[in-house]
């Protein structure tokens, strides 16, 4: 199973991103979201799950919680926006997987057995920093990420 992760889209859903996610099974949007009609983008590609992140205000952010735990190809997942403001200790409630973004910084690690996966930011290019998204190729062996800037 493939899962396409995205983050901090701003209420931008480049086209890059789109094509980059195509074909994935599930996407995973860990907040900034920006605006409704980027899921709505999202959601032609694969079912959607995501969360709120501090920029989403309004009667639609509304509907979506601040974090979630989900169960994506026999593994675990918790979505939180900012990872400062975890607080669970992932391994010991069984989570594989932590998604977070709000740093628009990509990058991956593993502690204690858990995947800490932040995609990096899809919307708005800020500072120097690229424009990214990641997929992650979950199998019965294990997770593996993958981030792909995008070239902005």
């Amino acid at each position: 199973m493939r899962i396409g992760i995205i983050s901090d889209t701003h209420g931008l859903l480049r086209p890059e991103a789109v094509q980059c996610l195509a074909g994935v099974s599930h996407i995973i949007h860990g907040g900034d979201i920006g605006r409704p009609d980027v899921l709505d983008g999202l959601r032609r590609i694969a079912p959607v799950t995501a969360i709120r992140g501090n920029i989403d205000v309004g009667d639609w952010a509304n509907s979506y919680p601040e974090t979630v735990t989900v169960q994506l190809g026999g593994r675990s997942f918790h979505v939180l926006h900012d990872l400062k403001s975890l607080r669970i200790t992932p391994a010991a409630c069984g989570i594989d997987v932590v998604i977070s973004g709000h740093s628009h910084q990509p990058g991956f690690n593993t502690a204690d057995g858990v995947l800490y996966l932040n995609p990096g930011s899809a919307g708005p290019r800020r500072f120097k920093l690229p424009v990214t998204v990641a997929t992650l190729d979950v199998s019965a062996r294990g997770v593996s990420p993958v981030i792909h800037d995008l070239g902005f």
